[in-house]
């Protein structure tokens, strides 16, 4: 019997030190128009930490599968799957899982999606789904026949989000021809100068340097936050803190300190 290991599908808990709003709205706007969402990015780009923070505000029921290496094998992904889709619904995937028996392959995809949809469909709260790092199953031969077949028939209710290092194989990224899928590669990852500056804003640096850090890194989220930390631990303490509180510090001085009072002869 395969084991559910519970990491694999605990959401993380850290989150992102900036909120990136425009990706955010991209991805609310694919969660209302579309079925699904593909967010392709290498090690680095911020996708893991952009679907987290999208789905704290997503204000859906979440479930969240971190894929490894043994998850190629249809079984282990299925019933991991299953187990996902009960932390946001409840009970769920036991029907699933006792109609189709352990011994689930490549051959079981048309049923197992029959029964998931079948399931999916006796509920009608929102749910988020976030399967991550899918790209370590792209060779797997029931891959591109489960998910092809999958996500058309979703619920409205439900959105499906695949993060990957690359984008999968080519039948599933055109389905957004169809405008039934959303899909944000790298380039669109990449940080602004503006989402630059309220990194720097965030570690209390002043965001003088966003402009080169951004060059240097050419936006890759996880590059450009290890560059602004070097140069946070770079300034002395003192002075930063001096930075951040002069102007404050002065204006409350200037309350405390009262004007002498005049002699009581003086007109």
């Amino acid at each position: 019997m395969v084991q559910v290991i519970p990491e694999k599908i605990t959401p993380p808990d850290e989150l992102p030190r900036v909120s990136r709003g425009r990706l955010l709205r991209t991805l609310a706007e694919s969660a209302e128009g579309c079925n699904s969402t593909i967010v392709a990015g290498r090690a680095g780009t911020g996708k893991t930490m952009l679907a987290a923070d999208f789905a704290r505000r997503s204000g859906r029921r979440v479930a969240w599968y971190k894929l490894d290496a043994p998850d190629s094998e249809f079984a282990v992904f299925l019933r991991h799957l299953c187990a996902s889709l009960g932390v946001a619904r409840p009970g769920f995937g036991g029907q699933t899982l006792e109609r189709l028996g352990e011994r689930t392959g490549a051959d079981d995809v048309p049923l197992a999606v029959e029964y998931l949809v079948y399931e999916l469909s006796e509920s009608n709260e929102p749910a988020l789904v976030v399967i991550d790092d899918l790209h370590l199953v792209y060779d797997a031969e029931w891959m591109v026949p489960f998910f092809r077949r999958w996500l058309p028939l979703l619920p409205r209710e439900v959105h499906v989000m695949l993060l990957g290092r690359s984008l999968p194989p080519t039948p599933l990224w055109r389905m957004r021809s169809k405008q039934t899928l959303c899909v944000l590669e790298e380039e669109t990852l990449a940080f602004t100068l503006e989402e630059a500056r309220d990194l720097y804003r965030s570690y209390g640096l002043s965001a003088a340097g966003a402009a080169a850090a951004l060059k240097e890194t050419r936006g890759r989220a996880a590059t450009l936050d290890a560059r602004v930390r070097r140069e946070g631990l770079a300034e002395p303490p003192e002075r930063a803190a001096f930075a951040r509180g002069s102007r404050q510090t002065g204006r409350l001085a200037l309350r405390l300190v009262k004007p002498p009072r005049k002699s009581m002869g003086t007109a």
